[in-house]
């Protein structure tokens, strides 16, 4: 709850049992908390409107890439325009009420988010089954015994981020091609 309320970034939650998402509704029960999927056709219209009226919002059960058109509400790129405080959300302009709070989880046991997607957010981990324990031990004697196992992992896990993105540009550059192109 501390790091909740005290970050600068808004809280993802590693949440398997639903425990993150029972506690948030209950702390934001009286905000009149709305509760919001990936898979809803309208989550942009309640997010903008949320956002407006500084209503609170839980994402739930996202997978391990965030919607892009979230990065400028995870990154915070608030700017000031008419004397009002404003967020540029996909193609709208709208208010930003400093009421507002934002809330993630996803339901995924060992999720292997992008580091890209990692620094927008805070990563807090509600998960306290047996495996999920002893993967964290694993990784904390792994770090410690054998430091070098532990940096390479986190450079292929860099490496595999880069990778998908190279990917992402290369596909997007032939259908780029293929659109363009007459014959």
């Amino acid at each position: 709850g501390i790091i909740i309320s005290n970050a600068r970034r808004w809280p993802l939650m590693i949440d398997p049992q639903g425990q993150a998402n029972k506690w948030v509704k209950s702390m934001e029960k009286t905000n009149n908390i709305h509760v919001i999927k990936l898979s809803d056709a309208d989550y942009v219209r309640t997010l903008e409107n949320c956002i407006q009226f500084g209503t609170p919002v839980l994402l739930e059960n996202i997978g391990e890439e965030i919607d892009a058109i979230l990065e400028p509400l995870l990154l915070k790129q608030v700017f000031k325009q008419s004397g009002s405080l404003c967020l540029r959300l996909g193609d709208s302009t709208i208010e930003y009420s400093n009421d507002f709070r934002f809330y993630i989880t996803t339901k995924l046991r060992n999720p292997h988010f992008l580091p890209e997607t990692a620094v927008k957010v805070t990563l807090l981990n509600f998960m306290i089954t047996p495996q999920g324990l002893q993967d964290q031990l694993l990784g904390i004697v792994v770090a410690r015994e054998r430091p070098e196992l532990e940096e390479e992992k986190n450079q292929l896990i860099l490496q595999t981020a880069s990778n998908k993105r190279q990917l992402k540009e290369i596909e997007d550059k032939i259908l780029e091609v293929l659109t363009t192109s007459s014959g």
